[in-house]
């Protein structure tokens, strides 16, 4: 009979820290990235309705564990609050509620989806799938995510 208190430790272990979540949210989709385990790169980990997108968190955080989730914050290009803040304000609500007591942190996310769209085009996605509003959305998400980690990593 195995001991479920050392089933749990090992499993703990082979999944590593609780991970870093990158969220990029959007009227109609969310796109969502994952750090690795060592929180040293941002991975894009799909693209999702809002519901859709509350769920896969909730499934990482069961997977792997979730302590932080980066939020990108949509400010004008002036550096001001609209009407998109508080959508995506709203937003964060539901995940509170989805994920209990996990840390929120907002990054700046202007013009993360051009940086996304030259990143896919570096990467040599061809176009019109360089495009595609999904694919933006969940770089977009690794861009506001590897931000992140690359200020958590210098200090």
């Amino acid at each position: 009979m195995s001991d479920p208190m050392a089933q749990s430790a090992s499993t703990s272990v082979l999944n590593g820290p609780p991970r870093v979540v990158g969220v990029d949210v959007g009227t109609k989709r969310v796109g969502v990235a994952v750090s690795d385990p060592l929180r040293l790169f941002a991975k894009p980990h799909g693209t999702f309705s809002p519901d859709e997108a509350l769920a896969a968190l909730q499934s990482l955080d069961a997977d792997n564990g979730v302590d932080v989730v980066v939020v990108g914050w949509p400010l004008t290009e002036e550096g001001k609050t609209g009407e998109a803040v508080e959508m995506v304000a709203d937003y964060v609500e539901r995940i509170e509620s989805a994920l209990g007591s996990v840390q929120i942190t907002r990054r700046d996310e202007r013009f993360t989806s051009e940086i996304a769209k030259d990143l896919l085009r570096e990467a040599g996605v061809k176009q019109p799938g360089r495009y595609d509003k999904g694919r933006v959305d969940a770089a977009a998400a690794a861009v506001i995510l590897q931000d992140y980690l690359n200020v958590q990593n210098r200090s």
